[in-house]
């Protein structure tokens, strides 16, 4: 892959030819594209996704077969035939591209680019949460079948606290031109894409980035993904570099909320049983906003507290015996890692309360607040309802290496997948 020039050991943008849909044989952009893998909610979010148009990027990233690699073939056969067929096109040169979305009172810029991969002990990409080692599993098969990095990771980054910030700067001048495309999905976001392809842009970025990290704020497994065939491939090479939108949060600050889990096989019932005695209880008749405000409420007054649902009321637990903490929280961590909510969740009510084993067979996580709660209603499950994370407790846990509980915190506005991908065979 061709790179700027790179003076330092930090971050490490490279251009690349993306790789677009072709407005004339869709559609609509807005009906092609689709959250991130993880953030669609399974079978009614796919579904609607998969009639959207035909050409929906679910089903690249999320194909449907009978088994795994079935499912990993269809996608890279997809993919080989849109580009055979003109749905999708490569840009005729590398370029870095600055991407914006605007709604719900939010505006976001970044660079999408290829990063180069680092490990952790480098301290340039500092990643917050565990991974699940059988969805790295999964990406790792999807992406090494296609060939393809089919959506960017959310990175974020603090620039121009030394007083300088080329690339906000280059940024700034970028988005005055005309767009690549620009398109409102359903969802009322607006999404814009410039590209970058001028020699001495590419190089200020290149040369302001040189002394920065990055936070993993959405995209761990597809990070651990990109790692793992890193280490697979020869080096050098296209798997040096992983697809990501790198966001300096001093100038635009992400939105934090939580993720929710769903215990597929655990009624509410047998749920506030087995808190009885060990976490205060009270039962709140909703609606869901009403269960939220509590929700909130009560962790401002500090301490823990969480909402479980599924059987037409909310329950809020919160002040957890201290007894119970002090026997179960693992004593070898940050105060900071001990107190959080997830850790609570995990280390207390899952593994020793509830003795419900961290696997999809037991555990679903799902973004959506509404989604959780009909989820487990429909089924007899249980959803609790999680209280987001501040951002700067996450940023100080991770660069002291300390990853908190996997799926603890939902970071956003996450890019749109499909507005631009990153084929290996072209880069």
């Amino acid at each position: 892959m061709s790179t700027p020039g790179h003076a330092g050991q930090g971050l490490q943008l490279a251009p690349f030819r993306g790789l677009r849909y072709v407005p004339e044989r869709v559609g609509s952009l807005a009906a092609v594209t689709s959250p991130p893998y993880d953030v669609v909610v399974r079978p009614d979010g796919l579904r609607h996704l998969e009639t959207a148009d035909p050409h929906n990027i679910v089903r690249l990233i999320l194909p449907q077969a009978a088994t795994a690699a079935d499912r990993h073939r269809q996608a890279a056969d997809t993919l080989r035939l849109w580009q055979e067929e003109q749905i999708l096109a490569a840009d005729p040169e590398p370029a870095l591209y600055v991407y914006e979305q605007r709604g719900d009172g939010i505006l976001q810029r970044g660079l999408i680019g290829a990063l180069r991969l680092s490990p952790r002990e480098e301290g340039v990409v500092l990643p917050h949460e565990d991974v699940m080692p059988h969805i790295v599993e999964d990406r790792a098969a999807l992406m090494r079948d296609t060939a393809a990095n089919l959506e960017p990771l959310l990175f974020s980054y603090r620039g121009g606290e030394d007083g300088t910030n080329g690339t906000a700067d280059v940024i700034e001048r970028v988005i005055r031109c005309e767009p690549l495309l620009s398109t409102t999905t359903e969802d009322g976001y607006a999404h814009r894409l410039w590209s970058i392809t001028d020699a001495d842009d590419l190089a200020r970025i290149d040369e302001d980035l040189s002394s920065r990290q990055a936070l993993i704020a959405d995209g761990h497994h597809r990070w651990a993904t990109y790692l793992r065939l890193h280490a697979e491939q020869p080096a050098p090479g296209p798997w040096d570099f992983g697809l990501v939108l790198l966001v300096d949060t001093s100038r635009y600050p992400l939105r934090v909320r939580a993720i929710h889990r769903l215990l597929h096989r655990l009624p509410v019932t047998e749920a506030l049983a087995a808190v009885e005695g060990l976490f205060r209880v009270r039962t709140i008749e909703g609606p869901l906003s009403s269960a939220l405000e509590a929700l909130d409420e009560a962790v401002a007054h500090g301490g823990n507290a969480f909402v479980l649902a599924g059987d037409g009321r909310f329950h809020l637990l919160d002040r957890p015996d201290p007894e119970l903490l002090a026997r179960t929280v693992p004593a070898d961590r940050p105060e900071a890692w001990r107190t959080l909510d997830a850790t609570i969740l995990h280390s207390v009510l899952l593994e020793h309360v509830w003795r419900v084993a961290d696997d999809p067979e037991h555990i679903g996580y799902i973004h959506e607040t509404a989604a959780a709660v009909t989820q487990a209603e429909r089924h007899g499950g249980t959803a609790v309802l999680m209280h987001p994370v501040h951002e700067d407790v996450v940023r100080e846990l991770a660069a002291q290496g300390v990853t908190m509980p996997r799926k603890s915190t939902s970071f956003g506005p996450k890019p749109a997948t499909g507005l631009v991908l990153r084929s290996l065979a072209l880069n």
